[in-house]
């Protein structure tokens, strides 16, 4: 499973503002400097961001951006649906009725439910406080 440049530069923006979290907003421009991201791209994603409920903004030379809970709350599921719009790796696990010449008695498609499935437990169980740099992380389980 790929992940485009948008889930990976936008879940960057968001753990630069867990990192930052309680100090006030942040400016895109510092967010881009330290995660190595092209400012006008981030402006996109922020906006976004915002509109989905992940991020607050305010305008202003004391503005930028903060997250609209704590980094606890939210969640990498959450995160990577706003920026991908979808954890599944093929349209046809998506919707159930899209016109494949494969459908009837696909034996491919339990692949793609299974990998949807896995990506959406691990998602949901972390969330951006997860990735803090100084947090004790578990080993992760094997299957």
């Amino acid at each position: 499973m790929r992940v485009s440049t948008r889930a990976e530069y936008g879940i960057r923006a968001l753990l630069d503002l867990a990192i930052h979290y309680g100090q006030g907003p942040v400016q895109s421009h510092e967010i881009a400097r330290r995660q190595g991201l092209p400012v006008p791209y981030l402006n996109q994603l922020m906006v976004t961001l915002r509109r989905a409920g992940l991020v607050t903004s305010k305008r202003g030379p004391n503005g930028g951006h903060v997250l609209a809970r704590p980094p606890e709350e939210i969640t990498l599921r959450e995160a990577f649906v706003v920026l991908e719009g979808s954890l599944s790796p093929w349209e046809c696990v998506e919707a159930g009725d899209v016109p494949c010449i494969y459908a009837p008695g696909c034996g491919v498609r339990p692949v793609w439910e299974a990998i949807r499935t896995a990506a959406e437990g691990v998602l949901k169980q972390m969330t951006l406080a997860d990735l803090l740099p100084d947090r004790p992380r578990e080993p992760a389980r094997r299957a």
